[in-house]
């Protein structure tokens, strides 16, 4: 069964530095910073912290490079920081650098998305929601994960990009989606800044189509032994433990097929090319519409997925109505019932 969890009652993983846990003397003059903090200073390092020098921000926005020096340097005296050290014949962000471009990116990215909101408010357009759906993630999951968005009281567009986990979390970087689900949390490695919130998981089921299953002498799990069996591929997160699993029960198949598609492997799978694993919470779906069987459960062997986004304490609707449905039970079900 695919469990369901709240946003604001799960443990949130994130990559950004604890900068002021490091400099309690930044946290005390918090009080006096609000009073000084000018944003379109601000705006302008933040150009240039996204654009590597002043020089290239220049070219990129059309100021002069001593106006952008100019306010960097008075936003640097009003603040008593550094925001960038020498490197070479270039800049480099401080700690206190990098813990500034945290706090004005998401500035900047609230900032453009009011707009936005206000904008599509105004003329009545649907609201854009766009999400990155790594290509790992069956599509049916996606649906299940996807749809309270598109219950809402304001007319929501929802803009969806299958893709590679770490081309989905570049976009999300550059604030071109507002959320990626994945089967997987944000890397502690990756130089991404992000927060992952458990969504919810789901067992894994194996089934094939009636006509394969009937060649298949044995009862489950020992049917498995020596059948041709699809798997995802290496970057899915849930192939290690199905291996394993395999492994235990003393079973090797033939694997006639590994995909890095979920979709494209439930193609081969309901053309008889071999039995494959799901996610049993949409076994019934499979069951119904694609006309498969339910051969039995890979006990112990759970699919998690998340949400990846770069706020913390989520703001677009879309996205906290999909918290909000992880409070509701999930349908019952079971593959075994198909």
């Amino acid at each position: 069964m695919l469990k369901l969890r709240p946003f604001d009652k799960i443990p949130v993983q994130q990559n950004v530095d604890p900068v002021l846990s490091k400099h309690p003397e930044a946290a005390s003059r918090s009080i006096e910073v609000k009073a000084m903090l000018n944003y379109k200073q601000l705006h302008h390092f933040w150009i240039v912290a996204r654009a590597g020098g002043i020089v290239r921000a220049a070219e990129r926005s059309g100021l002069a490079p001593q106006t952008l020096s100019g306010q960097i340097t008075t936003l640097e005296t009003a603040l008593g920081v550094s925001l960038f050290k020498r490197q070479g014949r270039g800049l480099a962000l401080t700690e206190t650098g990098r813990m500034m471009l945290d706090y004005a990116e998401e500035i900047f990215r609230l900032g453009t998305e009011l707009e936005e909101a206000l904008r599509s408010r105004a003329t009545g357009r649907a609201v854009p929601f766009r999400v990155g759906v790594a290509d790992v993630v069956p599509k049916a999951i996606a649906w299940l994960l996807l749809a309270p968005s598109m219950d809402l009281p304001e007319p929501m567009r929802i803009v969806c990009r299958e893709g590679k986990f770490d081309t989905l979390l570049g976009e999300l970087a550059i604030h071109k989606l507002d959320v990626v689900l994945a089967d997987r949390p944000l890397p502690q490695n990756m130089d991404v800044r992000g927060y992952s919130h458990a969504l919810g998981e789901s067992t894994i089921a194996f089934f094939a189509t009636p006509a394969l299953a009937a060649t298949l002498k044995k009862g489950f799990p020992e049917c498995l032994d020596g059948a041709p069996l699809l798997l995802p591929g290496a970057e899915a997160s849930v192939r290690g433990p199905l291996l394993r699993w395999l492994e235990a029960a003393h079973l090797h198949p033939r694997i006639v097929g590994e995909f890095d598609d979920s979709a494209l492997m439930r193609a081969f799978a309901e053309a008889g090319a071999g039995v494959f694993p799901s996610a049993a919470r949409v076994g019934e779906q499979l069951c119904r519409q694609a006309g498969l069987v339910h051969l039995g459960d890979a006990g112990g062997v759970i699919e998690t997925y998340y949400a990846i986004s770069v706020e913390r304490r989520l703001t677009h609707p879309a996205v906290r109505a999909i918290s909000d449905a992880a409070t509701a039970p999930a349908p019952r079900g079971h593959p075994e019932s198909c």
